[in-house]
């Protein structure tokens, strides 16, 4: 498929999902120190466990240098409803270790002035941080024009045809863009909808299809249901 039929699908894709999930605001719900920690907590983990998680370490752990100093084990115990605790806890300690060294507080609101690439960048050398959570506290909580590309998201751009059924997440994230405005608004947007979907309808393993208003365009649809 030509990249304008593409674009067009995509278009089509997001305003589909927006008639069925609404549209929402692009407000920060977190400071950022807070959306990274939590979202290096959320690997393969439900939001509920991802707050109990957090709450638990800033309760036993009420400051970013007291978890920063916090012996692994504790941390990790801290993080026991997530799941892959004790990686975490490592990554978390390190990652605050080194925010603190370098910027000699645990605040990252710097990045919200430096390029997209070098925000990318500084956070990607952040020991357990990839492509999906740097641009995730770039775009959630300042409102630049990236897209986190989670599993949801991934799923569904794959079934539906907007990119290659061999293509990774991270290389998704770029292709992704290419397709979709530059507009944060139209990217938060496009994300919740695609992880609303794919909590909701277009599961991993069976997805439901019937109600779904991406049948008559998605590739995974025509191919396996409305063949049969």
């Amino acid at each position: 498929m030509m990249t304008h039929d593409l674009t067009a699908k995509a278009e089509l894709i997001y305003h589909l999902l927006l008639e069925r999930y609404g549209e929402r605001p692009l407000v920060p719900r977190r400071e950022p120190m807070h959306e990274l920690i939590s979202t290096m907590l959320s690997h393969r983990t439900t939001h509920a466990d991802e707050e109990t998680a957090y709450q638990r370490m800033w309760a036993r752990f009420p400051s970013w240098e007291a978890i920063r100093d916090a012996p692994s084990a504790d941390l990790a115990h801290e993080f026991r409803s997530a799941r892959f605790p004790e990686p975490k806890a490592d990554n978390i300690k390190a990652s605050v270790a080194l925010i603190i060294a370098e910027r000699g507080t645990a605040n990252i609101d710097f990045l919200a002035h430096l390029p997209i690439d070098e925000a990318i960048d500084w956070l990607l050398k952040l020991p357990g941080v990839g492509i999906k959570t740097a641009t995730l506290v770039l775009l959630f909580c300042f409102a630049q024009p990236v897209l986190p590309v989670d599993t949801h998201v991934h799923r569904i751009s794959q079934r539906t045809g907007l990119i290659g059924s061999k293509v990774s997440a991270e290389k998704a994230h770029h292709l992704l863009l290419e397709l979709l405005p530059s507009d944060p608004y139209v990217l938060f947007n496009f994300h919740k909808a695609l992880l609303k979907h794919g909590q909701q309808l277009c599961r991993y393993g069976t997805p439901i299809c019937a109600p779904c208003p991406l049948k008559a365009h998605c590739d995974w649809y025509q191919t396996n249901i409305a063949t049969d």
